[in-house]
């Protein structure tokens, strides 16, 4: 098969186009596994759908336009699911049972334990006059008393048909409201779970899976005081947080270290993009900046990102109100949902690889990339929100051909602007591609490995000729031989091994 660095006809469309030129070089360090993307089980009034479960049918599944597969909803303060209408255990269950039936996963969050528990006596956080500015805090002889209570929420779910996958701890247990809610210290949640984390009935409700308290702003003094104790960090699967002033490159990125350090994943658990807008839909600038969001939460080492609601005029369903708009249909797809489905479709089960970026000619802060192995594909995203084309010069992990493509590219809010497809021009298996990128667009492009062609490379030759080098079966060099792999000697003898 021949072999080309890059195709001709790209090097000619290179030339051609008179823009700045922006390389990202694809590298075969592997970083974090994508879990995968979802959405809490409300809408604009913070209530479950209850029966409606039309946001859930167009949002979840392969089959979806949007392919999301998580799901979030609250553990309200009450036991058996009764009283409270639809805010309740019950009102967020036949969502529940979709999301499972089409394969996703769901998790539970406390905005608060039951009243009983706490120290003003109420599930409401205590932060008003009415509530007489009373701190609302799990009380320290309730702490036993806490995951048994998780158990009955677990065991109303799957009396209902809902494996439930992982619960939390608490929603924001730094941010005092007068809502549901209820406040711990880091230290007051390292108590808890230390002293009584064993009584989640791990073995009864089989692969359920804890998740840290999610603060306000992803303040890693929670997860890191969790993780830093060896009792703990035992206990915990699951670091989790929000980014409400903090962005996904600061706080974040400062607790998946330690996160990644010890094997947890980190989720993203709630946020939302130009939330404030009082009487439109987001414009396509604000659509960029939630595409820049995920990208940056991907870069900072994020394995599942939850977005707020589901269902309202600035997420992803229509909420039927016309004075946001005459495309805000009820439960209808607005165009935050197809900017999410280039990660969701795509970016889920994938695994995240470095990457290095450097612009030729000139600056530009607005253009972000990230890149991702899954399976024969390497997938590369790119968002430009500057007011100029740019081209993407893409080139492919040391080793690796790609012999096919697909480009996905999002414009506008319009419709014929939200879902362009085309195939990219590669006529040759080669190592690198240029394509261009118009002004304040969102692109994904997905690479076919050549598995024939990609083979190893200037193959490492030691000093010593009794010594062996390692390589994997895509040609990338071991530190220590794992699994089938190739052994080189330096004498030129080469064989597949297999290592337990």
């Amino acid at each position: 098969m021949k072999r080309f660095t890059v195709s001709i006809m790209t090097l000619m469309a290179a030339i051609a186009i008179n823009a700045t030129t922006h390389i990202v070089m694809v590298r075969n360090t592997r970083y974090q596994t994508i879990t995968g993307f979802g959405a809490a089980c409300c809408d604009g009034a913070m209530k479950p759908f209850g029966s409606d479960t039309q946001p859930v049918r167009l949002l979840y599944g392969s089959t979806s336009k949007v392919g999301l597969n998580i799901m979030r909803m609250e553990i309200s303060p009450s036991f058996q699911g009764e009283g409270w209408g639809d805010y309740n255990w019950h009102g967020s269950l036949p969502s529940a049972q979709l999301v499972k039936q089409r394969g996703g996963i769901v998790f539970g969050t406390p905005w608060s334990p039951p009243g009983e528990y706490k120290t003003n006596g109420t599930a409401q956080g205590g932060n008003s006059d009415s509530q007489g500015k009373k701190r609302g805090e799990l009380r320290e002889d309730c702490y036993a008393k806490f995951f048994p209570w998780l158990n009955t929420f677990l065991k109303y779910m799957k009396m209902n048909g809902v494996k439930v996958d992982a619960v939390s701890i608490q929603n924001e247990p730094d941010w005092w409201v007068d809502y549901s809610g209820c406040l711990y210290t880091p230290e007051q949640q390292v108590k808890l779970v230390k002293e009584h984390a064993d009584k989640l009935d791990r073995k009864t409700y089989k692969g359920v899976r804890l998740i840290s308290a999610e603060p306000l702003g992803f303040d890693p003094k929670y997860s890191n005081a969790l993780l830093n104790n060896p009792v703990t960090r035992e206990h915990i699967d699951i670091i989790a947080g929000h980014l409400y002033g903090h962005p996904p490159l600061g706080n974040m990125k400062s607790a998946a270290v330690l996160a990644a350090k010890y094997g947890k994943e980190v989720w993203m658990t709630e946020h939302s993009v130009s939330d404030g807008l009082k009487d439109r839909l987001p414009n396509w600038s604000e659509q960029l900046e939630f595409a820049r969001e995920l990208n940056e939460c991907m870069l900072a080492g994020c394995t599942g990102y939850i977005y707020w609601y589901m269902r309202a005029h600035w997420a992803f369903v229509g909420t039927g109100e016309t004075k946001y708009g005459s495309t805000n249909k009820k439960n209808q797809l607005l165009p935050r949902a197809y900017v999410y489905s280039h990660f969701a479709k795509h970016v889920t089960g994938s695994t995240r690889l470095d990457t290095k970026s450097t612009i030729i000619t000139s600056t530009n802060s607005e253009l972000e990339t990230s890149a991702f192995i899954k399976g024969d594909s390497i997938i590369i995203m790119a968002i430009n929100s500057g007011k100029s084309d740019h081209e993407l010069r893409m080139r492919m992990p040391s080793g690796t051909y790609v012999k096919s493509g697909t480009h996905l590219i999002s414009t506008g809010n319009e419709t014929d602007k939200l879902c362009q497809t085309k195939d990219l021009d590669i006529t040759e298996s080669v190592t690198e591609y240029t394509a261009s990128m118009p002004a304040n667009s969102l692109n994904t492009y997905i690479f076919m490995i050549d598995q024939e062609a990609t083979a190893i490379k200037d193959l490492h030759k030691p000093a010593n000729p009794l010594a062996k080098t390692y390589y994997d079966l895509q040609g990338r060099l071991l530190k220590n031989p794992k699994g089938l792999c190739i052994e080189q000697r330096a004498d030129g003898f080469t064989r597949k091994v297999y290592i337990e």
